[in-house]
């Protein structure tokens, strides 16, 4: 896919701050990339790898030179540095509209061999930490009356997948935490008169990848991607790019009425 390298080529999002977390590599990348291309200012959280995040925040300055970005370090497994992010971000760019949940990391073992430590790490990072983002989010986006939060799962939290019960225990548990953040939303903007037919909202939903052409499987013997490929209707991985676009349509103005729901962007794995 061609991108356009003088600024942006939409504006669904123009004078929206966006937070998207492991927002410098894979699909977060793809992410931020498509938030600016709609006109966002985006700050990316990232983990350890400062050099990555640089070298993203450098490529988005340059192909959005009037934009304004920010790359943000910490752990999302720490209610702390969750709370910390968020400060951050709204101390730098003056408010928050929109926050991605894309952190997430894998630790696969099958059951019996699983150590404790495998399992708590993985849920700590994929659902502990997506509700730290959440709550710190949602406290500033009640305040304003308006907001989007993302939560990205995957289909291994819909299907399960052989030596992945923490990661698709943690996926599959940020589909109930989105359905309760988007009624408890809903309900106190009710409570406090800021939920009217002109009101642009505060949403919640999750987008649920399959499998996707990132540096991840690249490390896949390619008679793995094979079969995995010969499972999918589409017979093909999706481009990060794809899920990008489902996200930035969730976050647009248009997409108030849309909320406390679950996306999937498969390629028909699971339908």
């Amino acid at each position: 896919m061609s991108v356009s390298t003088t600024g942006p080529r939409g504006s669904k999002l123009v004078d929206r701050v966006a937070l998207v977390t492991g927002g410098t590599r894979g699909i977060g990348a793809a992410i931020s990339r498509s938030l600016a291309d709609q006109g966002a200012t985006v700050a990316m959280g990232f983990g350890r790898d400062q050099q990555r995040a640089d070298e993203f925040l450098g490529q988005l300055r340059e192909q959005f030179p009037d934009s304004a970005f920010s790359a943000h370090q910490g752990n999302v497994g720490s209610a702390e540095d969750c709370r910390r992010t968020i400060k951050d971000v709204i101390a730098q760019h003056g408010r928050l509209d929109i926050l991605v949940n894309n952190a997430g990391i894998t630790r696969d073992r099958t059951v019996l061999k699983m150590e404790d430590d495998d399992w708590d790490a993985v849920v700590q990072v994929n659902l502990s930490g997506t509700f730290y983002m959440a709550q710190a989010a949602l406290k500033h986006m009640l305040e304003r009356g308006t907001g989007r939060i993302v939560n990205v799962s995957s289909i291994i939290g819909e299907m399960g997948n052989i030596g992945q019960a923490n990661y698709a225990a943690s996926k599959s548990g940020l589909f109930g935490l989105t359905k309760t953040l988007a009624r408890e939303a809903a309900f106190h903007l009710q409570r406090s008169g800021k939920l009217n037919v002109d009101s642009i909202g505060l949403t919640v939903n999750t987008v649920t990848p399959g499998y996707v052409n990132t540096e991840m499987v690249e490390a896949v013997p390619e008679k793995v991607l094979d079969k995995i490929k010969g499972q999918i209707p589409m017979a093909r991985l999706a481009d990060p790019d794809e899920i990008a676009r489902v996200v930035h349509f969730l976050c647009a103005d248009r997409s108030s009425y849309i909320t406390g729901q679950v996306w999937g962007v498969n390629g028909g794995m699971d339908m």
